[in-house]
């Protein structure tokens, strides 16, 4: 501890170099997540399916994950999105424009066992997904 009549200035800069040791508050102030985020901050980014794909499960689990590989409209990153529930990869082709968000895994991260997977597809084509697979819409044929 400092001591004396003019110790603030000892104990401002201790205080200063302690945070550098906390993990989540040197990302933040290096803004490593803004960084490195293919979305680049937003919700949600459209993109085009370059190829569909299957993954495996991490360890516990087995099984495969139906997945496509997106090259993102904005950046021209290329990243790999889950489709989400049951048969919702046959609605999906090569070339077609996809929306993409957010899987929710903590801080932006991957869901589950899903190796490096970090986004689902919404819409296919600018229809709903989910409406695609229930049968209650179509998709547009471009």
């Amino acid at each position: 501890m400092g001591r004396g009549e003019f110790a603030g200035r000892d104990l401002k800069r201790r205080r200063k170099n302690q945070k550098w040791l906390s993990t989540k508050w040197k990302r933040k102030k290096k803004k490593l997540r803004q960084k490195y985020d293919a979305l680049q901050g937003s919700p949600q980014a459209r993109g085009i399916v370059l190829e569909k794909k299957a993954l495996e499960q991490k360890q516990p689990h087995s099984g495969l994950i139906k997945c496509v590989k997106v090259q993102l409209i904005k950046n021209g990153k290329t990243v790999t999105a889950h489709a989400p529930r049951n048969k919702a990869i046959n609605f999906i082709d090569e070339h077609d424009e996809v929306l993409l968000e957010g899987l929710g895994g903590s801080q932006a991260g991957q869901m589950g066992s899903i190796p490096g997977v970090k986004h689902r597809v919404t819409k296919v084509n600018g229809t709903d997904l989910q409406m695609l697979v229930r049968g209650k819409k179509e998709k547009p044929k471009r």
